[in-house]
């Protein structure tokens, strides 16, 4: 880039530790855009123009900046004072940083300069069993379409110690661009493998780029050469260079391949020339490969093959600067196939000398196979070095000789019975501790129950299973969590084999326990399976009363038991009464309370004063889609909060831990202080804001609403079918793509930065897309089984009605006929809100009253409520087998499935039922970006935040009766997957939000 720098944000004092280290380390010019310090309570900007000059004067001094200018709260006397003062001083020279090395990537960065292998030597090892001419075994997976197998061999390569991972599927059986794109789609969602970079390996260049588009990070590609004239040589790297790959160039021109020790030199300056100086192709990006050839063979002029690369290495690195060097070295023993031992003699001898010699930087190898060169024995040694560097003109009879007579010995010690099957190393080769670490780590519950019992058996109690080696692989998901290396969905599926293993020692605890009330002359019937003394604390949970959504509390209650704290969740819609009984009951350390509806925000102020009332000394945490910052310090709080016992709002589970430790560790106080200190600050920002802002009388607003001239726009049509329509004939299959997986993601705490936030662009972030993408595959395997077993169904409601105005305009008069509409005797009414914070412009002041026509008119007002039924069973199934993953998971999939039931369900109310849009032909994307005529507010959202018109609304289409859908106390649907809205038709409706409304309004 030309200029890197920092805009906005903080204001320039608190920009200057980041400038500082951006300076020395930035190759280009550095700019910073600050605000006028921090925004005030009222969104305004305190800095003067001298304030905000001299707070940049910092940068200034110490020469850090090239370009300096102002962002939010800046005027132009701002940038005039910032400019009078920078210009006496000098810019920020350029450091010399060096020519930068070559950096590679899949999930975690790779430096290949700073890379050594696993016998020592500064050499990367790219994995060669993912490559069909390479493997015999990888090539039948891949012509079976086996990819999960396939997938295997990729992580064992990882595991062995491959630095980057070989991609060949050449073979002309097989369809390569369909095979590079599957292979690498799937290889990107393993953790295990995309971790690494790849190496993309291809006779054709297109099925390079199918595989390029897929990949994570900065990959190689293998490879462009010569041999197909400069200018495609040209083209394939400047296609490259735009991709920000690093390359393989093969010693290949029109000619032939280089097989000489000149001839390899000359191609490959050749090449470095042109990428250089015509492409400007970063040579730090470049990989030679001047052709490892075999040597042995018998052949005259294939015996300098070895001592001609080794000695092209060392000129190649000299003449071009930067460049590193790779091979493929299986071929330099090719004559010697199905004779392990020699073959890896010979790499052995070559790779020391090629690599400690001559700087060979890369290559294509077996890392499970590759020995040290100490390793190799004094004779094969000798033969070895005398047939690399054709030292002798009997080098291949002596290795031939050698061959045969490790041949005879192999088949020898099978005759004799005394060699056995080696077998590949592997995690399931580890002690029973660290396979139980690796399990949890890895979310595999597929041994747990025989690796636990096996540690079980090596212990001296059960306890010790748990206390020991689970909960120290669980303090690495801990650790991994916390440090943002692990994320949610992996962390739930630990959970799931945690629970496994715990599930499988209970019976031997509690027979254990038994044992020793009975030695000591107790009753065992006194044994207690509820003892708890072992965990770090414990947390009470409770989705508040009137709420029944869970899966955030599901959520956290899992990632607290991930860290050995023990969760008591009593539910949802659980009343104060029974928070306060079950929290005294279990004696817990930390209370929490979580809710997604509005109401369930007074409720929680209802729970923290009968708290306060009852003397109750545990921290109360809050949580939930509507709850926020604000509203604890402001509402929550002051029934509640002092040093010992706080009100804390946890944004999401992944706080959730590092919160309960800090409330329970020894730095308590300093903790809670910090908190009380910033709740205090938002309380008075908050009340002087109100002190700043202005209303509108009712009245006043009534004069500015919105208006629609309904003559010349007039009403939609009048319904095709007027009144109540149920609808339980819509199969899940037919809303999957009415799908949005946005919020879905959002569930799982997953959230990709800028330009990747949302689906489908979240599974190219470098940092969640391979999780997000791994989760996906489970959403849609479990979504398949679903609609398989039809073990969800969707079922709901619709009413379709004549509406008008009221005479004030301010609500919204239904009628259950055009007779009933004449004689003006409403059914019922819904009372709307109108804005009326004062706006700056002339913008009207809306209600949703505004979108129906006044008496005089034939309009219409749609509703329905739908719901996804069958979750609940699923629930239960799933907790029984200890599977939270999969519980969480059946929840988010019953969230999604309603959701797009209500999109699908609009779009026919729209299309047939009313029957107003008949000609639209919209996709799902469009629908999604809401495309259509007409708007579906939800109540208890912005446009319609009061709950209670949703008993209005049940008692018209009577959602209870015709579709199993109740209200709760607090106005909750029930089930929790169930989504309910009004349908307007008018296309100049709008979303909005009413925001704050007077008393004045409501009296």
């Amino acid at each position: 880039p030309m200029c890197v720098g920092l805009n906005c944000a903080l204001g320039a004092v608190h920009m200057i530790p980041f400038v500082e280290k951006l300076a020395k380390v930035v190759e280009c010019f550095l700019h910073v855009y600050s605000n006028a310090g921090l925004p005030n309570a009222m969104g305004g900007y305190d800095e003067s123009p001298d304030d905000m000059a001299r707070n940049n004067k910092t940068f200034f001094e110490n020469g850090w900046l090239n370009m300096v200018g102002g962002c939010c709260g800046s005027t132009p006397p701002h940038i005039k004072a910032i400019r009078e003062c920078a210009e006496n001083y000098a810019p920020r020279k350029l450091p010399d940083v060096g020519r930068p090395k070559m950096w590679l990537s899949g999930l975690e960065d790779l430096v290949v300069d700073d890379v050594h292998n696993h016998l020592g030597l500064p050499f990367l090892n790219v994995g060669e069993r993912c490559n069909i001419s390479g493997s015999i075994r990888f090539k039948k997976l891949m012509m079976a379409g086996d990819y999960a197998t396939a997938m295997d061999i990729a992580k064992k390569q990882v595991e062995d110690g491959a630095h980057v991972l070989d991609i060949n599927v050449d073979d002309g059986m097989l369809d390569g661009l369909a095979a590079m794109q599957k292979f690498v789609k799937i290889a990107v969602t393993e953790p295990e493998v995309s971790k690494v970079p790849f190496m993309l390996d291809a006779s054709k260049f297109e099925i390079v780029l199918a595989g390029l588009k897929w990949c994570q990070g900065k990959c190689i590609v293998n490879s462009i050469s010569l041999k197909v004239g400069e200018e495609l040589f040209k083209e394939q790297a400047t296609l490259l260079k735009k991709h920000g790959a690093a390359v393989v160039v093969m010693a290949f021109d029109e000619e032939g391949q280089a097989a000489t020790e000149d001839e390899k030199v000359r191609i490959c300056k050749r090449s470095y020339d042109i990428l250089v100086n015509e492409v400007h192709f970063p040579p730090e990006d470049i990989i030679f490969d001047p052709n490892v050839l075999t040597i042995g063979t018998g052949m005259e002029e294939h015996a300098n093959y070895g001592v001609d690369f080794i000695n092209a290495v060392k000129t190649i690195k000299e003449q071009c600067p930067y460049v590193k060097i790779s091979g493929g070295i299986s071929n330099l023993s090719f004559g010697f196939r199905g004779v392990m031992k020699i073959r890896e003699s010979i790499h052995a001898v070559f790779l020391h000398h090629a690599i400690l010699e001559s700087g060979m930087d890369v290559g294509i190898v077996n890392a499970n196979e590759m020995l040290h060169v100490t390793e190799v024995e004094g004779e094969l040694k000798k033969a070895c070095e005398n047939l690399v560097f054709n030292k002798t003109p009997d080098a291949t009879d002596a290795m031939l000789e050698l061959t045969q007579k490790e041949k005879r010995a192999i088949e020898a010690r099978k005759k004799g019975g005394a060699v056995t099957e080696i077998k590949e190393k592997s995690w399931r080769d580890f002690e029973a501790k660290k396979r139980l670490e690796h399990s949890l780590v890895n979310g595999i519950s597929q041994y747990i129950d025989k690796d636990v019992e096996e540690a079980r058996l090596m212990s001296s109690k059960p306890l010790d299973v748990i206390e020991g080696p689970l909960m120290d692989g669980m303090n690495v998901v801990g650790d991994l969590f916390g440090a943002g290396k692990m994320f949610l969905p992996q962390v739930i599926k630990s959970a799931r084999v945690m629970k496994k293993a715990v599930a499988y020692l209970l019976p031997f605890m509690e027979e254990e326990k038994k044992q020793a009330l009975i030695d000591a002359g107790l009753d065992p019937e006194e044994f207690d399976p509820e003892d708890d003394s072992a965990y770090a604390g414990k947390v009470l949970m409770a989705t508040v009363k009137g709420d029944v959504h869970d899966i955030g509390k599901n959520i956290v209650a899992v990632v607290l038991g991930c860290n050995n704290y023990k969760v008591y969740d009593i539910g949802v819609m659980v009343s104060c009464e029974t928070i306060l009984e079950k929290a005294k009951e279990y004696n817990v350390d930390v209370i929490g309370l979580s809710g997604l509806i509005t109401p369930s925000l007074d409720e929680m102020v209802v729970v923290a004063k009968e708290m306060s009332k009852a003397g109750f000394k545990q921290p109360l945490l809050i949580g939930g889609a509507t709850t926020s910052k604000m509203h604890t310090a402001v509402k929550l709080s002051p029934n509640y909060f002092t040093l010992e016992h706080p009100v804390i709002h946890v944004l999401d589970a992944s706080r959730s831990v590092t919160v309960v430790s800090s409330l329970l560790g020894e730095n308590k106080e300093d903790f809670v202080t910090d908190i009380m200190e910033e709740y205090d600050e938002m309380r008075e920002d908050y009340y002087a804001g109100l002190e700043d802002r202005y209303f509108l009388t009712f009245e006043q607003a009534k004069e500015q609403k919105f208006k629609i001239d309904f003559d010349a726009k007039s009403p939609a049509p009048a319904p095709n079918k007027v009144g109540i329509t149920v609808v339980d004939y819509v199969e899940l299959e037919n809303v999957v793509p009415y799908i949005d997986w946005n919020p879905f993601f959002q569930t799982w705490e997953l959230r990709g930065r800028y330009p990747n936030r949302g689906y489908p662009k979240i599974f190219d972030d470098e940092a969640v897309g391979n999780e997000a993408r791994k989760l996906f595959d489970d959403a849609q395997a479990m979504l398949k089984e679903i609609i398989a077993e039809k073990s969800m169904h969707l079922k709901g409601v619709v009413g379709l009605f004549p509406a008008n105005q009221s005479e004030d305009g301010e609500d919204v008069h239904i009628y259950s006929d055009e007779d009933s509409r004449a004689a003006g005797n409403p059914t019922a009414t819904f009372c709307m809100l109108r804005q009326q914070a004062e706006k700056e412009n002339e913008d009207p002041y809306l209600s949703q009253a505004d979108f129906i026509a006044p008496a005089g008119y034939k309009d219409h007002l749609g509703m329905f409520a739908v719901s996804c039924f069958g979750c609940e069973a699923l629930v239960e199934k799933y907790e029984a087998e200890h599977d939270d993953y999969s519980k969480i998971m059946s929840q988010a999939l019953a969230d999604r499935f309603v959701e797009a039931f209500a999109e699908y369900l609009h779009k026919v109310i729209r299309t047939e039922m009313w029957g107003y849009a008949n000609n639209e032909e919209l996709n799902e994307a469009d629908l999604l970006k809401i495309k259509y005529d007409g708007i579906r507010p939800a109540p208890g959202y912005p446009s319609q935040p009061d709950h209670t018109e949703k008993t209005t609304m049940w008692n018209l289409i009577k959602a209870k009766e015709l579709a199993g859908i109740s209200l709760s106390d607090s106005l909750s649907m029930m089930p929790a997957a169930s989504v309910s809205a009004l349908v307007f038709a008018h296309p100049d409706s709008k979303y909005f939000a009413v925001g704050q409304v007077g008393k004045d309004q409501v009296e």
